[in-house]
């Protein structure tokens, strides 16, 4: 299922590093659009890192979603990542990139 290969890539993403909603959308086998990974961490299980995603701009989306307010920029913060004056995070920073791995 789509929203699997979400969940496993966002399990990889490491401690003080993001990716983005549209990033995953491009690397997972079945096609989904930034959106729709927006709905698959919506519906993320416990245990995957859900705050690790954020979106393109390095801004937090999940702001009216969770409770309590800020938990995804304090979670983040905990990490390590420090946001700017505009609540934004730098993406050339903290993003993280999966190694590609080679098919045998």
């Amino acid at each position: 299922m789509a929203f699997e290969d979400v969940y496993a890539i966002v399990r990889k993403i490491p401690r003080g590093r993001v990716m983005n909603y549209g990033q995953i959308a491009g690397l997972i086998r079945h096609p989904l659009s930034a959106r729709a990974v927006g709905w698959a961490m919506q519906q993320c299980p416990k245990g995957i890192p859900w705050h690790r995603v954020v979106n393109a701009e390095g801004g937090i989306s999940t702001e009216m979603l969770t409770d309590p307010p800020r938990l995804q920029r304090l979670l983040l913060e905990g990490e390590g990542i420090r946001f700017d004056q505009s609540g934004k995070l730098s993406m050339s920073r903290y993003r993280w990139t999966p190694k590609k791995t080679r098919k045998k």
